[in-house]
């Protein structure tokens, strides 16, 4: 009977712990005052608004008409491998992006501004110091397909 306990104790503690994995929705989501959050001080995270080599990444500028190419990019968003699109209006997306063996949670936001035709991109781990360059890796797959789909320039 002891042997048995123990084996349950463990795979409850494996659970509870690749369960914590995933996180909860920081804080900082959604559209502040000036766009878009920036980073932490951890290599976990990329975007358009950050201060800082190790952090930036290019917005992007829409390409044609805006409507369309906004619509181009919720529906490139929905097809990538393990995200999920939580919020998606005209102007607001945030996905989140599940690690493929552990399910660690990333967040994907993008928003666009209107008056410039830019978007401004933001990828972060919830968890975690690094991310091996997997936010960034996420970005510029998603950059590539929208220029191949001619929805940004």
């Amino acid at each position: 009977m002891p042997k048995l306990f123990k084996s349950c104790f463990k795979t409850i503690l494996m659970v509870s712990i690749l369960s914590s994995c995933s996180g909860k929705p920081p804080d900082a989501i959604g559209i502040r005052l000036s766009g878009l959050t920036g980073c932490p001080k951890s290599p976990n995270c990329v975007s358009s608004k950050a201060k800082g080599a190790q952090h930036i990444v290019e917005p992007f500028l829409i390409k044609g008409d805006a409507k369309v190419s906004w619509s181009i990019v919720k529906s490139v968003i929905i097809s990538m491998p393990n995200c999920l699109m939580v919020t998606a209006t005209t102007n607001y997306i945030h996905a989140e992006c599940r690690s493929r063996i552990f399910r660690f949670a990333d967040d994907l936001e993008l928003f666009f501004n209107s008056s410039s035709g830019m978007i401004s991109i933001r990828s972060a781990s919830r968890i975690g110091y690094s991310d091996f360059g997997v936010n960034r890796r996420r970005v510029e797959f998603l950059q590539s397909e929208l220029r191949a789909k001619r929805a940004i320039e």
